[in-house]
């Protein structure tokens, strides 16, 4: 790894804001073109070829097709150095937009509920930025990550070698962020997002009319118990000053009033930040699960999937952003340490494998009507972050490549 310091070093400020604000109206337009084509992970044709006729317009060097639909820039400063990760995601969600506004998505079921429009544009405009202004030393690494909605696109793509050739020492990202108001941002080290674990439980009983029970296995009454079950294992297994979460989010069973039900079928999530939990619910469920189903002579058929790690920003790289943030952002909250969520992100695979810090920038303008939750299908964002966003970036290039 090549070493670098992370103490300040003069930056001239006072440029890069000015360039950055001449930026913002492009910023704009680039988000509301993207806003307009949301597509789903792998699939995300459209948006990668606006991101290579852009970096192709600027002389930057790039390869696509990576992970399918993935795209790597690479922009050398003007003599050698460290390289420095910039990570942008850029799928879409299966949601019909409720917005009434001209740049609504114009693709039936799909929308950028979630700000990945905007972390395209502002990897974008720090390409841009730093393409005319080569004065660092090492290289900048911009990753566009398709699929992060799901399956999950990071992983594939450090399997293709996005992290290497140059080898990348360390790696940033953000995630524009509705929970925050506009003029904030959520950086700290340690955990920030929590590990995402899926599971899936089939409950096989055996069925019958509803007013003779005792030839059956009822089904329902076995899924019912499980589901009380599994939340001891929060409450009773796991240490109070820890967080985690289990949750049984769909239950289905039955077909008449007067049958009980043969089966039933449950699924839920897990939720933890202590990596240490990596193994640890999978296997207290198939056992609470598995105790239940033999107490009633009721059989079971368990899928389990750990589908991405916590997020776990490396301190040094946290404080570089913090420090930076707190410069940039010119509001009374500023810097908001308080910021952990239950939100999974695949980030997590980068930071498994560099140093580095993935932050929220708060997006959310109430008197503008711009606060709805991601995922809503109203959700949309005070743009002005698009250029503030930018300014981190940049800053923290700058800084850290000085």
């Amino acid at each position: 790894m090549v070493s670098t310091s992370l103490s300040p070093h003069p930056v001239d400020t006072s440029r890069i804001r000015a360039a950055i604000q001449a930026l913002q109206p492009e910023l704009v337009s680039w988000r509301r073109h993207l806003h307009q084509k949301p597509e789903l992970g792998f699939r995300e044709q459209l948006t990668s070829a606006f991101i290579a006729q852009k970096l192709k317009e600027w002389g930057i060097k790039h390869q696509t097709e990576i992970a399918q639909t993935g795209i790597v820039a690479i922009i050398q400063g003007d003599r050698p150095g460290a390289v420095l990760g910039i990570r942008a995601d850029m799928d879409a969600l299966p949601i019909q937009e409720e917005n009434d506004v001209p740049y609504k998505s114009q693709h039936d079921g799909m929308m950028h509920a979630c700000g990945h429009d905007g972390h395209v544009t502002i990897a974008l405009g720090t390409a841009y930025y730093l393409s005319q202004h080569q004065d660092f030393a090492g290289t900048v690494k911009i990753i566009f990550q398709p699929a992060e909605e799901g399956p999950g696109g990071a992983k594939p793509m450090i399997e293709a070698g996005a992290l290497k050739n140059p080898d990348v020492d360390a790696i940033i990202g953000l995630h524009l962020w509705n929970n925050l108001p506009l003029g904030t941002v959520g950086v700290r080290s340690g955990a920030l997002m929590a590990a995402v674990e899926l599971f899936n439980c089939t409950i096989f009983g055996k069925g019958g009319h509803g007013a003779i029970p005792q030839q059956t296995i009822d089904s329902i009454v076995v899924a019912s118990q499980v589901v009380t079950a599994l939340q001891t294992i929060v409450a009773r297994n796991i240490d109070p000053l820890e967080s985690a979460v289990v949750t049984v989010g769909q239950l289905n069973a039955g077909t008449a009033h007067n049958v009980i039900a043969a089966t039933a079928q449950m699924s839920g999530t897990v939720r933890y930040f202590n990596p240490h939990f990596d193994g640890y619910f999978k296997q207290r469920i198939e056992q609470v699960v598995s105790g239940i189903c033999q107490s009633h002579g009721a059989i079971y058929k368990l899928e389990y999937e750990s589908l991405y790690p916590p997020v776990i920003n490396d301190e040094r790289m946290a404080s570089l952003v913090r420090s930076i943030a707190e410069t940039v952002i010119e509001s009374p909250i500023g810097v908001v340490p308080q910021c952990q969520t239950m939100g999974g992100e695949d980030m997590s695979f980068f930071l498994q494998e560099v140093p580095g810090c993935y932050f929220f920038l708060g997006a959310a303008n109430a008197d503008k009507d711009l606060a709805y939750p991601h995922h809503h299908p109203r959700f949309n964002f005070d743009e002005t972050a698009l250029g503030m966003g930018v300014e981190i970036f940049v800053r923290c290039v700058e800084q850290y490549l000085g």
